[in-house]
């Protein structure tokens, strides 16, 4: 068999993995030895060049280095993966240069491989490549998806390409350590979606074996958890409840000004949208136009991002502290609000039931009981919420849950799924 690269393009986090027929997987790196990574995350930033060539761009960390390094000359775009379902993106602009989907994900591809501690040759090589098993967004195209992926990875130079659902890759490699048969149930949490896949796993003359039963999911997964804090602790700072005059009435102002805001898949966009004129209209007829004007002021400075990293760091370490202290300057020197997890944990009470709905359906169409499962396996960034956890060791009970290499599972199991002889018994058409 060819060397196999494994590819997990997250929404969040972007991890590689290689893997030469009869022998392990070997995560890759990234960057050079005073620096590296196991992982970058999914941000992509292009640097205005005008007037001249084209906008220069950098990824993953150091394609924050540069939004720090020229902040007001640097259009920042995370979440990508967010998009490749919908068909309302279309694309975008970057400095009067049209990028749709295709392009952005190959110009992030293309800096990620670049930035690998060792050079990745394509020639002869399998690319083996994740996908979720319901994509993130309010009605996702399938198909469209992965003609998009398709398109964006046929020019790097693989004499073959497949996809691979998410959790089955997950479930590769769980297996490896499984000492005896056991039915598995694979829970990947990632920023976009939460996806489930059901596998029996067999040895049988020390070669392992595995059938699918069943998968499903739902999109809802560390990004809304996110947006549940942004909406109950930032947007009344930003003016989200307050209210505008027109024609004799006091109205509120639509919420939905907000949200989109508060997505982060949508910040990269929101700058030109018509949410965002609308609300720059309404502002002289505010009752509290101070909030607004702190609002717009954030959008033109691009703190999005920032405000991300603040809010997202406030929900990590609320997986290991009972409160923690939200700060984010540019709402003013002395913001600063106490988050609690109990807080936090109501906040996301709905999203968790939703989870729990979607895991529901898929243990019921497989035809298999809470009971019948043998291991559970728990990965992906969000699966360090407790209170998540809690939902599976109460349905499962604490012994069967497993976990661990929450980030590179995925990329680890697409990489051995590839150097398989039955490869392609496990791609999608």
């Amino acid at each position: 068999m060819p060397k196999a690269y494994g590819l997990d393009f997250g929404t969040s986090n972007t991890v590689l993995a290689a893997c030469d027929s009869g022998a392990g997987a070997t995560q890759l790196t990234f960057g050079t030895d005073t620096e590296i990574r196991s992982g970058i995350a999914t941000l992509l930033s292009f640097l205005d060049r005008s007037p001249g060539g084209l906008p220069l761009p950098a990824v993953g960390p150091w394609a924050i280095q540069q939004f720090l390094e020229y902040m007001g000359d640097v259009r920042f775009i995370q979440s990508l993966k967010t998009f490749v379902a919908s068909k309302q993106f279309k694309g975008t602009g970057v400095f009067g240069n049209p990028y749709d989907f295709e392009s952005l994900m190959r110009t992030f591809v293309h800096g990620a491989f670049a930035h690998l501690s060792a050079p990745m040759n394509a020639d002869g090589a399998r690319l083996v490549v994740g996908r979720p098993v319901i994509f993130a967004g309010n009605a996702p195209d399938e198909e469209l998806a992965m003609a998009r992926y398709r398109k964006a990875l046929a020019s790097f130079g693989f004499d073959d390409i497949l996809f691979v659902f998410e959790p089955v890759a997950a479930a590769f490699s769980f297996a490896q350590r499984l000492e005896q048969d056991a039915l598995v149930l694979v829970a990947d949490f990632g920023g976009g979606t939460s996806d489930y896949s059901l596998m029996r796993f067999s040895r049988k003359g020390g070669v392992l074996k595995a059938t699918p039963l069943g998968r499903g999911g739902v999109g809802v997964a560390g990004d809304t958890f996110d947006y549940r804090i942004i909406d109950n602790v930032i947007l009344p700072e930003l003016g989200k409840g307050s209210h505008y005059k027109s024609m004799g009435k006091v109205l509120e102002v639509p919420p939905n000004l907000f949200s989109n805001f508060a997505r982060w898949h949508l910040l990269s966009v929101f700058k030109t949208s018509d949410d965002y004129k609308e609300m720059k209209k309404l502002l002289r007829w505010c009752v509290e136009p101070d909030k607004i004007e702190l609002f717009i002021d954030l959008v033109d400075e691009d703190q999005g991002y920032p405000l991300y990293k603040a809010v997202s760091d406030a929900k990590a370490k609320l997986s290991s502290q009972e409160s923690v202290e939200l700060r984010f300057e540019p709402l003013g020197r002395d913001f600063e609000v106490t988050v609690t997890r109990s807080e936090f944990d109501s906040w996301i009470a709905e999203d968790l039931g939703r989870m729990d709905k979607a895991l529901d359906q898929t243990l019921t169409a497989a035809g298999v009981a809470d009971a019948d499962v043998d291991q559970v396996f728990l990965t992906g960034g969000t699966s360090f919420v407790p209170a998540l956890r809690s939902m599976f060791q109460t349905r499962f009970g604490a012994s069967k849950l497993a976990s661990g290499e929450e980030l590179s599972s995925i990329a680890t199991g697409l990489a051995l799924i590839g150097a398989r002889e039955d490869a392609d018994d496990w791609a999608l058409a």
